[in-house]
């Protein structure tokens, strides 16, 4: 081959590589921060904290917390296996607080199958057999005619569609088909609100079902909706560089990963994504265990879809916890609160240590200010349920609030 023919063949190999999705590494060091930061949640045993998130997220990443990760498996174990397999679905509305929610069933088997465990015998198929009578249910929930919604989510519909999947697990034609058709059908799936969570997790399902070569009669509507949902990922891409927002930006991620669509710039804007990403880590902003358990994957180049084949063999390195030092000062900030739909308008301005959750801000505003909240713990962490005695519905431990900022709690419907 000539000189021009050889730089031919490497301009061409270049412009093939601009249209796949690769995160380069990130620094070890902060890998590894980001993961000591789930080393606390390792130590809470309770069904309220016990999350398989964090263990999933640590087998897919370059990071391990030995034998701490081990007992935490085997209390997920006791836990979930006790409760879910003596769970009925005469229970959906219990107020019962020491069992887990049917909800939680997929990420339980992703974990399992991140220790390259595969579900089987009496226990294992009862789990699959719950899993799949829930989406039966939210099949039937949506309806032949596709009018209704799951009574939990379409992000819950797919987790669940991906968790039996990996474990393979087949389903139903008219189960995989449901979700879809809400893809293809866009408003089913929106209802005028974006989620690139649910988008992602859809389009993670998907992949899973390709590989696996599962639902051969849906194949091409399967691989037509993992290109439709790569694109509307990549549309809903801000300026700043995440898709959707800073949360949903991994899981996103986790889907575009390795994937190649000729005629996109596709490289570029993981590379943008992966630059947000990285700022968002230095100003502090993942803090919550299930953010970061779907944002280490993403630094170790893996995604959920993974776990069809884990590898259990890998080197990790192994995670020490941090020493924290506190200093004899802490900076105090304040934050003026308002709500505007409530009558009179709230507003007052609330001191709090620097650092804070929005969170924390509501409590201290709850003790001294006469404002009233309500929330409802999650494995995403606390909801807000209501705010003055209106009911709302949004994750508020995430942000950290910033001295002199303006925190509007405004009622909107999506």
């Amino acid at each position: 081959m000539g000189h021009l023919g050889a730089l031919l063949f490497l301009l061409g190999g270049l412009g093939a590589l601009a249209d796949i999705c690769e995160i380069p590494q990130v620094d070890s060091k902060l890998e590894e921060r980001l993961g000591q930061r789930l080393l606390p949640w390792m130590d809470w045993f309770s069904l309220e904290h016990l999350n398989p998130s964090i263990y999933v997220g640590l087998r897919l990443s370059n990071l391990q917390a030995g034998a701490r990760e081990t007992l935490y498996l085997y209390i997920l174990k006791i836990n979930y296996q006790h409760s879910l397999l003596g769970l009925t679905f005469s229970d959906d509305n219990s107020d019962s607080q020491d069992k887990p929610s049917i909800g939680q069933l997929p990420l339980y088997l992703l974990a399992l199958r991140a220790n390259c465990e595969l579900v089987e015998g009496r226990k294992g198929d009862s789990l699959v057999t719950q899993l799949k009578r829930f989406l039966e249910d939210e099949k039937k929930a949506i309806g032949h005619n596709n009018k209704g919604r799951p009574r939990t989510s379409y992000y819950q519909y797919g987790l669940g569609i991906l968790a039996l999947c990996v474990h393979k697990k087949r389903l139903h034609d008219s189960v995989v088909g449901k979700l879809l058709y809400a893809v293809e059908h866009e408003q089913h799936l929106y209802q005028g609100h974006l989620s690139v969570d649910t988008l992602a997790m859809a389009g993670l399902a998907f992949t899973c079902l390709e590989h696996s070569n599962f639902n051969p009669n849906w194949k091409h509507r399967i691989t037509l909706a993992i290109r439709k949902v790569r694109e509307k990922i990549l549309k809903a891409q801000t300026p700043e560089g995440h898709f959707g927002n800073v949360y949903s930006t991994p899981l996103a991620l986790q889907l575009l990963m390795k994937s190649s669509m000729p005629g996109v710039e596709l490289g570029r804007a993981c590379l943008k994504a992966r630059a947000a990403l990285l700022a968002s880590l230095q100003d502090g902003a993942f803090q919550n265990a299930l953010m970061i358990s779907q944002l280490l994957p993403v630094l170790n180049g893996k995604s959920y879809v993974d776990l069809i084949s884990p590898d259990c063999k890998a080197p990790r390195v192994m995670l020490e916890p941090v020493v924290e030092t506190t200093s004899q000062t802490q900076e105090v900030i304040s934050v003026v609160l308002k709500v505007p739909s409530v009558s009179p308008q709230y507003i007052n301005s609330i001191s709090v240590p620097a650092g804070s959750s929005l969170e924390d801000v509501l409590k201290k505003a709850q003790k001294f200010r006469g404002f009233t909240y309500g929330t409802q713990n999650t494995l995403s962490g606390p909801f807000l349920t209501s705010v003055m005695g209106k009911e709302a519905g949004e994750r508020i431990a995430e942000y950290t609030p910033r001295d002199g900022e303006t925190i509007e709690l405004r009622l909107a419907s999506w």
